[in-house]
């Protein structure tokens, strides 16, 4: 390869390597289509990356066949100095393939077998993905997920497979559009969220997490409605008990981002702090380091302490506030302003005299008095110089307090 010079518009000008399957996208320029697919539909741009013009709505990849047809041949020429001839290209599925394998799933007998094809075609390009969306496959195994009848179980390698846990797991491959997510929670008014709810109940731990992930990418697309708003108490146990399990950090982070989305709002707070979402939390940070996860975890415990049946069970629990306390300038600028916030809440609501003594014997007094020293943020000083005014009278004097950190309090 050092030997020979590679043309220039064999080159893809998002990798700078030699093109495989060259298309042409509406400004003019040709890619690789693994590049331009992973810059249109990963990375959701709508521009074009040499000409930065808008691209119109509907992408089409146009093939550049006769380019193509130049690179292998030019392959195949110089096979002397190493360079290898890559085969032609599978083309992309088309739509009226995907509407023909959608009528033979609806038969029973046929449907395992369906549902494997699509899972093998939505794996090879992104292009076949966003065909199967808009050939309805989407509505298809959405359909299999809501049928509330017996499920089809089929045994595989790795033990028994049903048709809910394939079309589930297609339908979170298929990564769908902002428009897709936003027509999966509003379908049959919530009732796909109670059918994800469902699998989160009964189904296998690797459905469980593709439920709670398909959930969270649902919910990061939708603005509040009375579907989020009216969430029902069964939807909250099931997220915190796959919080719970620990099944893999995807499944735990999506679990984490699926409550935040849902707790900004009064009665979801208390039903998730009724599904024991404040043990749950505060268990995994005692052993948790990743500094996103420990943000997560923090803005929730946040969300949940606005409310007093969150206070109440932070504070029951033997580790709440020790642990709250311990994060304050050890996760990052935001782990701070949120841990600082929930002891603002508890401070201001929930301070009986037994709480502003055990926040004295824990150190928390201390680690406030040290806020007020470092650079930390202007918010989170003020909610820090409010709750030592709070409680100057408890606090103020004690011993418990170094000296050097005692000069920092406000009076």
């Amino acid at each position: 390869m050092e030997e020979i010079q590679i043309p220039p518009y064999f080159i893809c000008p998002i990798s700078l390597e030699m093109m495989k399957d060259p298309v042409t996208i509406s400004t003019g320029i040709t890619y690789d289509r693994e590049n331009i697919e992973k810059w249109i539909f990963s990375a959701k741009n709508n521009t074009c990356p040499v000409t930065k013009q808008s691209l119109i709505t509907g992408i089409e990849l146009t093939p550049n066949v006769t380019l193509r047809r130049f690179i292998q041949s030019w392959c195949t020429i110089n096979a002397s100095h190493g360079i290898e001839r890559f085969p032609t290209p599978k083309p992309p599925v088309s739509k009226p393939q995907i509407i023909k394998l959608l009528k033979e799933a609806k038969s029973p007998k046929m449907q395992m077998k369906s549902l494997k094809t699509l899972r093998s075609i939505a794996s090879e390009n992104d292009a076949n993905k966003r065909c199967m969306e808009s050939a309805g496959t989407m509505e298809f195994l959405a359909s299999i997920i809501n049928n509330n009848s017996n499920d089809v179980f089929e045994e595989e390698e790795e033990g028994f497979m049903s048709t809910k846990d394939e079309a589930l797991s297609i339908l979170y491959q298929l990564k769908l559009s902002e428009q897709g997510l936003k027509s999966l929670i509003m379908s049959g008014n919530g009732e796909f969220i109670e059918s994800l709810t469902r699998v989160m109940q009964h189904g296998s731990y690797e459905s469980r997490a593709y439920a709670v992930m398909l959930m969270k990418d649902m919910f990061e697309v939708s603005t509040p409605t009375h579907l989020v708003l009216s969430l029902k108490q069964e939807f909250f146990t099931q997220v915190v008990q796959v919080l719970r399990d620990e099944m893999s950090q995807k499944a735990t982070k999506a679990s984490l981002q699926v409550l935040v989305h849902a707790c900004p709002f009064g009665r979801n707070r208390v039903k998730a702090a009724e599904a024991g979402a404040i043990r749950v939390l505060v268990d995994l940070l005692l052993d948790s380091s990743e500094k996103r996860v420990c943000e997560l975890m923090l803005i929730l415990l946040d969300q949940l302490c606005q409310s007093a049946e969150g206070r109440a069970e932070l504070l029951n629990h033997p580790g709440g506030l020790a642990i709250v306390s311990k994060k304050i300038l050890r996760v990052s600028k935001v782990g701070s302003e949120r841990a600082i916030k929930i002891l603002h809440s508890i401070s201001k609501f929930s301070s009986t005299p037994s709480v502003v003594q055990e926040m004295l014997r824990l150190g928390v007094v201390a680690k406030l008095c040290l806020m007020l020293q470092v650079d930390c943020g202007s918010k989170a000083k003020e909610r820090a110089r409010e709750i030592l005014k709070f409680h100057a009278k408890a606090w103020r004097n004690s011993p418990c307090i170094p000296n050097n950190l005692l000069s920092s309090y406000p009076f």
